[in-house]
């Protein structure tokens, strides 16, 4: 692997570089300078080595007449950049020597900056991944997303209730972003259409609209080694400017309303939508990211090859999930009403360019807008999506023989609802799922009649983690042990891991692996004392479940069964028991109520615990609040058990999964999302698998079957448990959670409890064997190569951007 520097700078020159940003953009000596000034010097610095790195990049890729790739998604969570940038430009060192002569440390700049408030999960997660890739692999690539004020929210528990505040993380944070003034779009919302046909040529005019600016702000990202570098373009809302003529008739509120109700569309990422005004925002986001990109997009493109015949030679749009949909009829839009071309022709040149990733099966994230609503907010949109279903529908007609009710299925518009993941499967060239099963399902359920109907559409890309993230930099102690054992070409090649498992049955290898761990688990336990006041025990078991909160990921399975073994030690406070400590982190969507009463209860049993002398030695639960990133990257590290437990069937893919595997912890899931692919990777002797198949659960439902209250019943541990949860403990009880598992239980966590409770049992016990289980920690390692975001994007290029 290279490890020169690849910026091109020397520490003289870098020490130049901070000493003329001090300077120049704070007016301040160095010697005077504040941690804070070095930190947004060496920001400036880096964003200007990435800014010429890029530019050179873009014309090497004109020059050669490569694709580009524009990735379009509502949230890109990127954590922090200063410690990756500078890992992947191979600088970290020269930085650091450069700091210390003016006595600053280089950890102390990176514990000054927040993390970016662009995402709320895994979906997120995947898309910053993805840039880094991209980069590394040299594929010309911008993201596009909106520049959120306040990001998701900064989870705080009050007593245990998740309440959410806002998360400044701008300041700080600004810094790496670039303005890009020059290239402001303006975006159309609500008013009304005027057409008329002039010597054959269709005319459209968007009159009485309210216009919103789309302000671009650019973060880079680079790739491994300085190969190429990402754009991430975030758009920032804002009125035109302030209506003076309302503002001199003396209507001040009207006038300030006007800018408000602009700059709001980014304020705040995913506003609650269980009302009609939260809905209208969604769509409002939604629009402008996509508005503003496709715009962009078209620029770009005409800007060197002069002509839109071309878009899908030279371009790929891609559709991450269901929210940027609105970029097809938006590009068809633009093809029409401002290039002139026919229908045709522009469906011709959207249906080749665009494509799709589903990542759910669940019925309430595939994005619908009420009809009369989406007319209203975006009028032309509207038109063109009308026409397009009726021509979809009519070809699927066509196709199926005149079969009405597979046509309504797969309509874009039926019954006064627009369904966006309908209009993605009619215009994508590929529509792809994100695990074996996930893309299994998609294919004989979620979008069934159309794969009948078109079944080279869909392809499955296996998700990916940045290794080079969640490993190299997350993960310290384990790298310098790799590196010593297999050497450095896993951080390029991560398939190179597999050269690890040789170790697996060479016992000193082993002990230092576990040492390793240990260590990572001894500063968790640091964290978890300083932040939530509790003691841990490194020696004991770390079982980690973190993840949005959300009844299918199943927390409340976790929390059941701690209350089922709390009870047993209560009992039987002598009985056999290998020291477990739970960690949970999770965040609920803020309308949600029974996560936010999962929440409380767990947190709620973790203080029950540790009031209990006689069981807190060997039984702990901690809830780490405000997962993110950041603290994601000192978790992983430190996990011993990967709680991997939705309901089979329920999971697209899973990436947290990838990256507890990674850090050598071990999976106890089902076999649901990329579960199935870990298990295929490591072996079933290597992994804590329970729980009922994608096809069981199905035959189950199918049947009927299911009877949670029965199983209550006769199940005298679940029935202890959940009565503990109606009588309730710390103050109060936990109705609504124990009678959604008894009433009904849609994600059957009571039919899976006694097993899960088996694989719970096997892993304290396999626990008992040190180099049992370092083996088996190694191999989850050595095994983990194929899940880099690396080979996803090499998968993506091939099977769907064709390069």
């Amino acid at each position: 692997m290279n490890t020169e520097n690849i910026s091109g700078v020397t520490a003289e020159e870098l020490s130049g570089l901070l000493t003329s940003k001090l300077l120049h953009n704070f007016s301040v000596q160095p010697q005077n300078a504040t941690n804070e000034n070095f930190y947004n010097a060496l920001v400036l610095v880096l964003r200007d080595i990435m800014r010429q790195k890029r530019v050179k990049y873009i014309q090497e890729t004109h020059k050669n007449n490569t694709r580009q790739v524009y990735y379009l998604c509502m949230e890109f969570l990127m954590g922090r950049s200063l410690k990756n940038t500078l890992f992947n430009l191979n600088i970290s060192d020269v930085a650091r020597t450069v700091l210390e002569k003016y006595d600053v440390k280089l950890d102390t700049l990176f514990e000054l900056e927040p993390d970016a408030g662009l995402g709320n999960g895994g979906l997120g997660r995947l898309a910053a991944c993805f840039l880094d890739s991209m980069a590394t692999e040299s594929i010309p690539a911008i993201g596009y997303s909106l520049l959120y004020e306040y990001g998701i929210f900064r989870q705080k528990l009050v007593d245990g209730w998740q309440t959410e505040l806002p998360d400044f993380w701008l300041p700080g944070g600004e810094a790496w972003l670039l303005p890009r003034p020059e290239l402001t779009k303006q975006v159309s919302f609500g008013g009304n259409i005027r057409e008329w046909w002039d010597g054959g040529h269709h005319h459209v005019e968007h009159e009485n609209a309210n216009v919103v600016l789309a302000q671009p702000y650019d973060m880079m990202v680079p790739g491994k080694d300085g190969r190429g570098v990402s754009t991430l373009r975030l758009w920032s809302a804002t009125a035109p400017g302030m209506d003076m003529s309302l503002f001199n008739q003396g209507e001040y509120m009207r006038a300030m309303e006007q800018k408000s109700m602009a700059e709001v569309i980014t304020q705040v990422l995913y506003p609650a939508d269980n009302h009609r005004e939260g809905k209208s925002l969604r769509l409002s986001q939604q629009y402008f990211l996509v508005s503003a990109s496709v715009q962009d997009i078209v620029r770009r493109h005409l800007d060197v090859y002069g002509t839109l015949d071309t878009l899908p030679d030279m371009t790929a749009i891609h559709i991450n999930d269901t929210h940027p949909t609105l970029a097809i009829p938006e590009l068809m839009r633009i093809l029409m009403d401002e290039c002139g071309y026919s229908w045709d022709s522009a469906w011709d040149i959207v249906s080749r360019t665009v494509a799709y990733t589903n990542h759910t099966v669940m019925g309430e994230a595939l994005e619908c807008w009420p009809e009369d609503l989406f007319s209203r907010r975006l009028p032309r949109i509207y038109q063109i999506v009308r026409e397009i279903n009726d021509r979809y529908s009519a070809k699927i007609m066509e196709l199926t023989g005149g079969d009405r009710d597979k046509v309504s299925r797969m309509a874009i518009i039926s019954y006064g609802v627009i369904k966006m993941a309908n209009l993605c499967v009619a215009a994508a060239h590929s529509v792809n799922g994100v695990s074996q099963l996930h893309s299994e399902i998609i294919k004989n359920d979620v979008f069934r009649d159309a794969y009948s109907l078109m079944p080279k559409k869909f392809l499955n890309v296996t998700n990916g983690i940045a290794h080079r993230r969640w490993l190299c930099q997350a993960n310290p102690g384990l790298t310098s042990f790799i590196k010593d054992k297999i050497g450095d070409g896993f951080v390029l090649d991560a398939s190179e891991l597999s050269k690890l498992k040789p170790y697996a049955d060479d016992g000193s290898a082993l002990e230092e692996f576990l040492d390793i761990k240990r260590a990572n688990k001894e500063r968790l336990a640091a964290y978890i004392k300083e932040h939530n006041g509790i003691s841990v025990d490194p020696d004991s078991i770390f079982d980690v479940q973190v993840k949005r909160l959300h009844e299918y990921k199943r927390q409340h399975l976790n929390a059941l069964h701690i209350l089922h073994s709390y009870l047993e030690l209560k009992e039987n406070p002598n009985m056999d028991f290998v020291p477990r400590t739970y960690l949970f982190g999770a965040k609920s969507a803020p309308g949600y109520y029974l996560a936010k009463e999962i929440i409380s209860f767990i947190y709620a049993l973790g203080k029950e615990i540790e009031n209990q002398p006689d069981v807190r030695d060997k039984l702990k639960v901690v809830f780490l609040e405000d997962y993110r990133v950041t603290l994601a990257e000192l978790l992983m590290p430190a996990a011993d058990i990967s709680e991997q437990i939705s309901l089979a069937g329920t999971e697209a893919s899973g990436t947290g999964n990838m990256k507890l595997m990674m850090n050598g912890a071990i999976t106890l899931g089902t076999l649901d999302g990329a579960n199935v692919e870990i298990t295929q990777a490591v072996g079933t002797d290597n992994i804590f698998l329970f729980g009922m198949t994608a096809q069981e659960v199905e035959e189950l439902k199918n049947r009927g079957g299911y009877n949670p209250q029965a199983i209550y019943n006769s199940n005298m541990k679940i029935h202890r448990a959940i009565d503990y949860l109606f009588k309730g403990f710390g103050g109060r009880a936990y109705g609504e959670v124990a009678g959604s598992l008894i009433q009904g239980d849609a994600y059957m966590v009571l039919a899976d409890f006694e097993d899960y409770a088996r694989a719970q049992k096997l892993s304290a016990d396999v626990y008992k064997d040190r180099l049992k289980w370092g083996r088996m920690a190694l191999l989850n390692t050595a095994c983990s190569g194929g899940f880099s975001s690396d080979r996803t994007i090499r998968d993506y290029a091939r099977d769907i951007w064709h390069f």
